[in-house]
């Protein structure tokens, strides 16, 4: 699919940021133009270990099926697509990969050069050619792009800067990086890309996060051998489950009654304890008249039983 932007043939960083030195003019300018540009649409075979990381990372992870397919089809039919490069900014002979990191891990295993074209890009424009490539590409999942969005903002790069880098507008940006900024980076590592888990999810799973203990409950369970024999989306739903709130630990069942008996055995009534105290009932059919008593002589009785309470306390 053809796409006009950052990789259209010509353009280079100078494009995006000009610069005031002052370029050949003439015939002399004009050749020096048309070499630039053949330079830049020539495609070169560079050995895969002079190549280095750059940019921002837009990978969670490398699906190891998917890598091991890629790295058959490499093998069989050869690289038909280049991987874009820029010449690395302080070690000569180098370079910095701008996009195609998958394909040129599969060369470096495969022991192949790699196709490249080579672009003069500045962070700017690297960044650009990034995020448009991964645009352009159907395989990122949302917290993919949502992550590389956050580290965008992350370097210092403006909102506008990250928008038309995503070619998103602001709005989307603004969700996207409610999700991205929610999580670090250790931790999307092991999840992974999750294809199948949507903004909402990512969005339920951040509030989750907001209790304390949270996102150490879901961590703990990461760190056993079993979470790494999950595929990503199943590495989410088991972070997901184990970071809902602890179950409320249910009161305990009330003590029962404890029943009051006479020395012949009779039910005189019973004694029950709650959180607010003891409460003490008299059945007014256990025997006529004991209840009116007792209320007549509660304070005498109380006053007997917190007497005995003092002595077998001072006692102990």
């Amino acid at each position: 699919m053809a796409r006009k932007g950052i990789l259209s043939p010509g353009l280079t960083a100078k494009a995006i940021r000009p610069e005031r030195k002052e370029k050949p003019r003439g015939a002399v300018g004009a050749l020096q133009s048309s070499l630039s540009k053949l330079q830049e649409n020539a495609v070169q075979e560079i050995d895969a270990s002079l190549i280095d990381d750059a940019g921002v990372e837009d990978r969670l992870g490398l699906d190891p099926d998917a890598q091991k397919q890629l790295t058959s089809s490499l093998q069989t039919y050869g690289q038909q697509v280049p991987v874009l490069v820029r010449p690395h900014a302080s070690k000569a002979g180098r370079f910095e990969i701008v996009y195609g990191r998958r394909r040129l891990k599969a060369l470096r295993d495969l022991g192949q050069p790699v196709k490249a074209m080579v672009r003069q890009l500045d962070d700017h424009a690297l960044v650009m050619a990034q995020g448009q490539e991964n645009t352009a590409r159907q395989d990122l999942s949302f917290i993919e792009k949502a992550s590389f969005a956050a580290q965008l903002q992350d370097s210092g790069y403006e909102r506008d800067t990250i928008a038309a880098a995503l070619s998103i507008d602001l709005p989307m940006l603004s969700r996207m990086l409610k999700v991205g900024t929610a999580f670090d980076l250790p931790f999307l590592r092991q999840i992974g890309s999750a294809p199948g888990i949507g903004r909402d999810r990512w969005m339920a799973l951040a509030k989750l996060f907001e209790e304390k203990g949270a996102k150490s409950r879901a961590t703990a369970f990461m760190n056993r051998p079993e979470f790494g024999a999950l595929n990503s989306d199943a590495r989410f739903e088991a972070a997901f489950q184990r970071a809902q709130p602890l179950a409320q630990t249910k009161p305990s069942d009330a003590p029962k009654p404890k029943s009051l008996r006479s020395t012949q055995g009779t039910a005189l009534g019973d004694v029950r304890l709650t959180k607010k105290g003891v409460t003490v009932t008299i059945l007014a059919r256990a025997e006529p008249g004991f209840d009116h008593w007792i209320h007549d002589h509660a304070d005498r009785v109380i006053q007997e039983l917190h007497d005995q309470y003092q002595k077998e306390r001072s006692e102990d």
